[in-house]
Parts: structure tokens; C-alpha cells; sequence
């Protein structure tokens, strides 16, 4: 479990298929990452799970410390085909704004560089996603090239470990 001053990150399981069903119901939550059906939810969580098992890392549900209310997910994604580690990052429409994608990133880039000893890590952004460009910017990240993710154009950025200004 990672933690911030406000949020706690603690990996996702096959139990959270009902929430991650829910984040990604909004039309504009799910514009870039797309929405999912319960079963295509269990699916993509069980892989996630695997990732767990097999690298060590995977995404994670972000939750409020307060509350324990979880309010978007961000984590690290091995891309087979890439020969890449990912961060990603998704909140659910009414925390927007408040820096948590941010927040949620730089610790995960922390132990993902620091605990895992990765020396890059990537954030394949699709294009139209000007929030999360936003949100890469600020953390570091430079565009690396374009590629096409599930099917979508999108900018991949990278960020090097020696490169990275830990929190």
C-alpha cells in the first residue's frame, strides 16, 4: 500500500469489479480509457491481479484517506508488446481538479523507480486528452513518440529515473 498526505493506494482486485464498472460509466471518465460491461471489468481486474503476482506491480484503487472512498485508480501497466512500464491514471469526474492525479503519480513514479528499480516509465496519453498531457507535464514526462494503444493514436511520453524529482 502506498500512501500521500490525502490518498492511499492499495492494489486492485477481482472484489472492485462493481466499482471499476461504475468509474468508467461516465461519458467523459471513459472518453479516452473506455467503458467496460461487469464481465469485461472482471476480466481486465483479473489480469490486473496476475500483474500483481507476476511483476510485482499493477494499478491500484486511489482512495481518501478520511473516508476510504475510492475515487479513481493509477498504478503501473506492463505493455508485453511495448516492452514498456506504464503509469496510467483515471478519477472519477467529480474529483477532477483537486490534484490527485498528480499526487497519486509522483508516488507511484517513486516506488516504481525507487522499491521496483525501473530506470523509465511511460504514460501513452491519446490525443484530445489535454488533462492528462497536463498531468504528465508536471511530473516530467516528455513526448517519446506516437503509437496507436488499444486501437487510438496517442503520444507516449517517458520519464528516466534520472530525470525523475522525487516527492
Amino acid at each position: 500500500m502506498l500512501t500521500t498526505p490525502r490518498l492511499r493506494l492499495r492494489p486492485l482486485t477481482e472484489a472492485d469489479t462493481d466499482w471499476w464498472v461504475c468509474l468508467h460509466a461516465d461519458d467523459e471518465v471513459n472518453r479516452f480509457v473506455g467503458a467496460y460491461t461487469r464481465e469485461q471489468a472482471a476480466a481486465r481486474l483479473h489480469d490486473i491481479q496476475r500483474q500483481w503476482a507476476e511483476r510485482g506491480h499493477g494499478l491500484c484503487a486511489v482512495e481518501l484517506n478520511g473516508t476510504g472512498e475510492a475515487i479513481g485508480r493509477c498504478g503501473l501497466n506492463w505493455w508485453e508488446q511495448f516492452g514498456e512500464t506504464e503509469i496510467g491514471w483515471t478519477f472519477a469526474r467529480r474529483h477532477w481538479g483537486n490534484g490527485y492525479a498528480a499526487e497519486a503519480a509522483r508516488t507511484v513514479l517513486a516506488w516504481g523507480f525507487g522499491t521496483l528499480g525501473l530506470t523509465r516509465i511511460t504514460a501513452m496519453i491519446h490525443h484530445g486528452n489535454e488533462a492528462s498531457t497536463a498531468v504528465a507535464r508536471r511530473l516530467g514526462f516528455a513526448p517519446l513518440r506516437e503509437d496507436v494503444v488499444l486501437g487510438r493514436p496517442c503520444t507516449v511520453h517517458a520519464l528516466d529515473r534520472d530525470d525523475f524529482a522525487a516527492p
